[in-house]
């Protein structure tokens, strides 16, 4: 860290700036831990006028290649149906997303992917709807999972661990580029799509952390948060025909499982609240797999 920030920057960075994200928002639903100092050593705003532009350089290499699902598609319209429900409750994780300009963008790929990145850019490949045959429900559970990894701000944590904190030296684009490793302009949608901070990798505790919040704000949401297990079941099914690449940094399907059913107390009042009914009135989840049975 040496090499980016003095210690004398590194302590000033640490002890000032607001407090940007909660770490305990309620004495209701899933409790989080305290997150990392470390992210404050990455200046937010420019973080999120990265994301803004790689997110508008990323749809029109799409749109160049007839890969930008137009605004007026029926998938489309679904998904920022779903996100609009969401939005709603990503502030009391954390408040700066009041400001956030939430985007969503489908683009038309084979990947099983999504990713939201700072500041509330959305984006979904087609494959993850057409060959995981989503739910409203199970799309909810995606969004909100990567929703989350912006609401926890875990990009600003990972460079900041990575020692990328020189903004300011007007290499933004340079930095973000060395950390996937591709070429910025993106050149080759197919080959680079979701690329630097859409496929950003986190830390599995991130990823855990991610589920958890994700399956809260859906819950509140009025979606079901029991379709997170039916959803990792489907992975499981897909996985094992072709490995999808979004598997390869998350923790093991069973493992999420059975994080999700830990939890489940915390976020199932939570649904019930959104649906007006007692927990006890809830039907079971049933998804649209016959391979999978309902989740009770």
């Amino acid at each position: 860290m040496k090499r980016w920030m003095s210690a004398a920057m590194m302590a000033a960075a640490l002890a000032t700036g607001p407090a940007y994200a909660q770490d305990q928002v309620s004495p209701d639903g899933v409790k989080v831990d305290k997150m990392s100092p470390l992210r404050k050593l990455v200046p937010e705003g420019a973080l999120e006028n990265a994301a803004s532009q790689q997110y508008s350089q990323l749809q029109d290499a799409a749109r160049q290649q007839g890969a930008l699902v137009p605004a007026d598609d029926a998938r489309v319209k679904r998904l920022q149906s779903i996100a609009q429900k969401l939005i709603p409750h990503a502030e009391r994780w954390n408040p700066a997303a009041r400001d956030w300009k939430w985007e969503v963008a489908l683009f038309e790929s084979p990947q099983i992917n999504a990713f939201c990145m700072p500041g509330g850019k959305i984006g979904f490949f087609s494959g993850i709807l057409k060959d995981l045959k989503l739910t409203d429900d199970e799309v909810a559970i995606v969004m909100g999972h990567e929703m989350a990894h912006a609401l926890r701000e875990h990009s600003r944590e990972r460079m900041a661990k990575s020692g990328l904190t020189s903004f300011a030296a007007g290499a933004i684009g340079s930095l973000l580029s060395s950390m996937a490793g591709v070429d910025p302009r993106i050149t080759d949608f197919a080959a680079n799509v979701g690329t630097n901070l859409a496929i950003m990798k986190f830390s599995r505790s991130d990823e855990t952390e991610s589920d958890l919040v994700g399956l809260d704000i859906a819950a509140r949401a009025g979606f079901d948060p029991r379709a997170g297990e039916a959803l990792w079941k489907k992975m499981g099914i897909v996985n094992d025909r072709e490995p999808i690449q979004w598997l390869s940094t998350h923790p093991a399907g069973t493992a999420r499982i059975a994080q999700m059913q830990k939890h489940m107390p915390s976020v199932l009042p939570l649904y019930a609240k959104a649906k007006g009914k007692p927990v006890s009135a809830l039907p079971p989840y049933v998804t649209n797999v016959k391979e999978i049975g309902p989740v009770k």
